[in-house]
């Protein structure tokens, strides 16, 4: 079980696409423990000269690397773990995330958001973070405590995707911007190619569920994650556990399909926990499951069931 290090560089790091052909930067054992930088910004929304407010050098030399860039997530990565099969389960342990860097942004984009009608006005914010204190403070004077966590997250999708935008979370995992994927949680993700072929990026320092004007705390953060593997599982989307909650997913452009994805995925779940029919199953997260918007606002939106560990037997 060994530590490695994997630091975001223009040679290790992608704008916002996934493709299954895409090369492994590393390639770790199951069992392996990964410490991945990841930067978040382009060129229009990093703070002026002379705000105080630092801009890491490796942020720098992506954009420099990738000029006009205009998307927004940076994804360090791909790490393929050996014996990896499609049809397995990559399960990412998330130990630690922390800041890195003393800022973040919020911005909000034309024709973007949950209400483009209501806004059609870019506004950007710079946001800046005490490091040690985990806090930022917002331009107006409210503090608010950082929940960091990585809005993207995902394997290669399958080859037959192509390449495909990091912008919306599908069966890969990819841009969930699921705030309960915080250090502590773990991901389950489905795995498509050889290898898994993980990237994380979209760095989060605070977000409240539905992210509904298109962006969170957008901030540069490090994740410090250990791999397992799980052989012919057979498990077809994204699903989740922290130290309190099981979380299932459902994903759709559509609202209410994602809320009928992430029940029918919470049935499944529960069903293949317990002695439960379908039905009882059904019941059950009616009377136990909180199910709540994870994001509105990247075309593939996403709900999420919350179950509180300890009720299942």
């Amino acid at each position: 079980m060994a530590l490695h290090s994997l630091r975001a560089l223009p040679e290790t790091a992608r704008a916002g696409v996934f493709n299954a052909a895409f090369p492994p930067v590393l390639t770790i054992a199951p069992g392996d423990t990964v410490e991945v930088q990841c930067v978040s910004g382009r060129a229009e929304v990093l703070p002026p000269p002379g705000s105080g407010l630092a801009v890491p050098p490796e942020l720098s030399a992506i954009i420099a690397a990738n000029p006009g860039m205009q998307v927004g997530h940076i994804l360090t990565g791909p790490i393929a773990i050996a014996g990896a099969e499609p049809g397995d389960t990559l399960e990412i342990r998330i130990d630690r995330i922390e800041p890195g860097a003393g800022w973040g942004y919020n911005f909000i984009r034309p024709l973007a958001g949950t209400l483009p009608e209501d806004f059609s006005e870019s506004h950007l914010m710079h946001i800046a973070v005490d490091r040690e204190r985990r806090t930022c403070r917002l331009p107006w004077g409210t503090e608010l405590a950082l929940a960091p966590f990585f809005g993207v997250m995902g394997v290669a999708p399958p080859p037959a995707f192509g390449q495909i935008s990091s912008k919306e979370p599908r069966i890969h995992g990819g841009n969930l911007d699921n705030k309960e994927l915080q250090a502590g949680a773990t991901l389950f993700l489905p795995v498509h190619v050889p290898g898994a072929n993980f990237s994380v990026g979209d760095g989060h320092g605070v977000q409240g569920d539905g992210e509904v004007c298109v962006t969170a705390l957008e901030m540069c953060l490090t994740g410090t994650f250990t791999f397992a593997l799980h052989k012919r599982t057979g498990q077809a989307m994204p699903r989740a556990e922290t130290p309190t909650h099981y979380v299932s997913m459902g994903l759709h452009e559509d609202l209410d399909q994602a809320l009928k994805g992430a029940l029918r995925e919470m049935i499944a779940f529960i069903c293949g926990r317990t002695n439960l029919s379908r039905e009882q199953a059904y019941a059950f997260c009616s009377l136990a499951v909180d199910f709540r918007v994870t994001q509105s606002v990247n075309g593939e939106k996403g709900v999420h069931g919350m179950l509180r560990k300890g009720l299942l037997f």
